[in-house]
């Protein structure tokens, strides 16, 4: 694998070498180019608007940069820069997310990494967008966190020339608290390239990230604490007096990832009336990540027995994708892509586990073959879009299919419907695990049987009548975490398991805003169903969010100003639980939590090319009950004042 590296980064730097030596010409005129390139004045004098600051994601789809206030931008104003509906959030910034919804489809072949309750803040490659524009751009955005630390991400972008862009951003994080043992300390670096040829037949374009995510993990409230907490006493209302289940316990996921992606057009369509394209292409991608978790005192009380009297858990994957294939598009064809992938995929620890009546292997390796597709066509207002994936290996067995058909019945309706087909092995951590701790080994490859999902989806957007997304899910060998049992010392046991009875998950979401001058009031509603025989998929019924406010230009419209409240509820359910060992999420039908509201006022306002956020944050907690919990023994946030801002620069 050092080899790969060593090659892949010497194939990345030679490129980008070669493209940084075009100079800013002029006379450049290609179709992208005239969208990006400088407008004129009357005086001949060269300006830059906001439309021709470009970003684009791996499809290749562009979009304009946006500077505007609106309330949706408030929603994504928070760590992860996404919109949160559907997500509970832990005490402290930086810490997990208890999904409140499932997300059933992916369009992956091959399992991912574990410790998924530490990837929420983890940049895929979906993540990551290039950029076009025709001055420099920088972005800052901060927000203040929880007793001693901020969030600042700090992004700059340039065109060397019209041909040669780059790109590099870091985001920190640091933040102690009001917990005790529940500081999280994390960094997400980018540096991200693309390169298109003058006479634009050759593209290129790549990135690398380093990611490191750290958190101190405390296990929560102990059981005795609880009524302390609920109950309002007012010693404990100063949270830093509970003792958690333990202070010497911290998980760590570290990630970098290498990616390029260049192609070269054989035949190149010169105009709308042009009837053939065809292109070849190269795709290579290596990323090698680690997740750890160590212990100063093992806490035998907690997670059982162990075999160490300290805990130093840590489990690597070396992951390596490569792909050759081309693209042709035709008028009347449309437009078609083929592929041959190779994966070399090496997962695992450095040492046995010999229990008394087994031997847990220490590494899961294979490399092997795989084919993928993609077709699109637009035809009398109908566009389809479809791909898929299928692995040759006996072992990594995966295959997905996904297409969806849109139409855009006016100006103002557009709908798409669609369906997907995935099967693939459920992620590593399913499949092998070794720990100090004894309970938390096993080896399930030869076991565990690939996760086989079926889904059907429907979209409707509508300014004036609503927004509606509607999706129906059938899953066969569904893979979870199960709370297994309960000793009787108090320890949970913690086991993957396999469902392998089918169950069916049904979701309805639906948005809309309604104005009346300056006030608005926006709602997103969701509604959620599990078919099964058994509780091992457990989601709260109903999700709403609505935001009732006010905006306006003041200060002799200088100030968009915009305040208002924000509910946020979700009705109560067996809530899962977290294991801070796995990182993971686990089914328990013990505890019922939710049906709690939680009521954020908010100002926010935009002067210029400046967005400032102020919020008091859950400012009804002291007001309707302390019920409120992100997970089992694991409380949710107190009444808190926050502030930050986004502050662009175009030079």
């Amino acid at each position: 694998m050092r080899i790969k590296i060593k090659y892949l980064l010497i194939y990345c730097l030679f490129t980008l070498g070669l493209t940084a030596q075009n100079k800013l010409t002029k006379d450049n005129t290609s179709a992208k180019q005239d969208v990006s390139s400088l407008k004129k004045s009357k005086g001949e004098k060269e300006i830059a608007t906001i439309d021709m600051y470009l970003q684009y994601n791996n499809l290749s789809d562009s979009v304009q940069v946006d500077t505007t206030l609106s309330i949706k931008k408030a929603y994504k104003f928070n760590y992860l820069q996404k919109d949160k509906f559907g997500l509970m959030p832990f005490a402290n910034i930086g810490q997990t997310y208890n999904s409140l919804t499932f997300n059933s489809w992916d369009t992956s072949t091959a399992p991912s990494f574990g410790a998924r309750a530490r990837h929420f803040n983890y940049l895929e490659h979906d993540d990551i967008y290039y950029y076009e524009v025709p001055t420099p751009w920088t972005r800052l955005t901060y927000k203040t966190a929880f007793e001693q630390g901020q969030m600042l991400d700090a992004f700059f972008t340039v065109n060397l020339s019209r041909q040669f862009n780059f790109a590099i951003a870091y985001k920190g994080l640091r933040s102690l608290g009001n917990y005790q043992n529940v500081l999280t300390s994390t960094g997400n670096f980018r540096f991200i390239s693309n390169y298109n040829s003058k006479n634009q037949k050759y593209h290129a374009k790549g990135y690398f990230v380093a990611q490191d995510l750290l958190n101190n993990e405390n296990g929560g409230l102990q059981s005795d604490d609880i009524i302390n907490f609920t109950s309002g006493n007012a010693e404990f209302l100063d949270r830093s007096v509970f003792d958690p289940q333990f202070e010497d316990a911290e998980n760590t996921l570290e990630g970098k990832r290498f990616y390029l992606e260049q192609s070269y057009d054989i035949i190149k369509k010169k105009d709308s009336l042009s009837n053939n394209k065809l292109a070849f292409f190269n795709k290579i991608s290596f990323e090698d990540k680690y997740y750890q978790y160590s212990q100063t005192t093992a806490a035998t009380t907690f997670f059982g027995n162990a075999f160490t009297t300290s805990v130093n858990d840590k489990v690597k994957l070396e992951d390596f994708k490569t792909a050759i294939g081309f693209q042709y598009s035709n008028n009347l064809l449309g437009n078609v892509e083929f592929a041959l992938n190779y994966t070399d995929i090496n997962y695992g620890y450095d040492s046995l586990v010999i229990l008394s009546d087994e031997t847990i292997t220490n590494r899961i390796q294979s490399n092997y073959f795989g084919v993928e597709g993609a077709y699109s066509k637009s035809y009398k207002g109908f566009d389809l879009v479809a791909k898929g994936g299928l692995n040759l290996s006996d072992t990594f067995v995966g295959s997905y299919l996904d297409g969806v058909i849109s139409l855009k019945l006016n100006e103002d309706i557009a709908f798409s419907g669609g369906i997907s087909i995935n099967s693939r092995l459920a992620n590593y951590n399913y499949l092998l695990y070794q720990s100090d701790y004894i309970n938390y080994n096993w080896y399930n490859l030869e076991n565990f049987n690939n996760v086989n999902t079926q889904q059907i989806k429907f979209n409707l957007n509508s300014k004036k009548w609503f927004n509606a997304s509607l999706d129906l899910s059938n899953i066969d060998n569904y893979t979870y975490f199960n709370l297994d049992e309960t000793t009787s010392d108090g320890v949970n046991v913690i086991k993957p398991e396999q469902y392998t009875k089918p169950l069916q998950y049904f979701r309805l979401k639906l948005q809309k805003e309604f104005k009346v001058g300056n006030f608005a009031l926006d709602n997103t509603l969701m509604f959620q169903n599990v078919v099964s025989d058994d509780n091992v998929l457990n989601v709260p019924s109903f999700i709403t969010r609505n935001t009732l406010y006010y905006s306006n230009d003041i200060f002799k419209k200088s100030m968009l100003l915009q305040t208002g409240v924000t509910l946020n509820y979700f009705s109560k359910y067996n809530m899962n639980g977290y294991d801070p060992l796995l990182a993971e999420f686990y089914t328990q039908n013990d505890t019922e939590l939710g049906g709690f509201p939680m009521l954020d006022f908010f100002v926010n306002a935009k002067v210029r090319q400046t967005r400032i956020f102020f919020k008091i944050e859950h400012f009804n907690s002291s007001m309707t009950g302390y019920d409120y919990f992100s997970a089992p023994n694991n409380p949710y946030r107190d009444f808190a004042i926050r502030f930050g801002l986004v502050w662009d620069f175009f030079l």
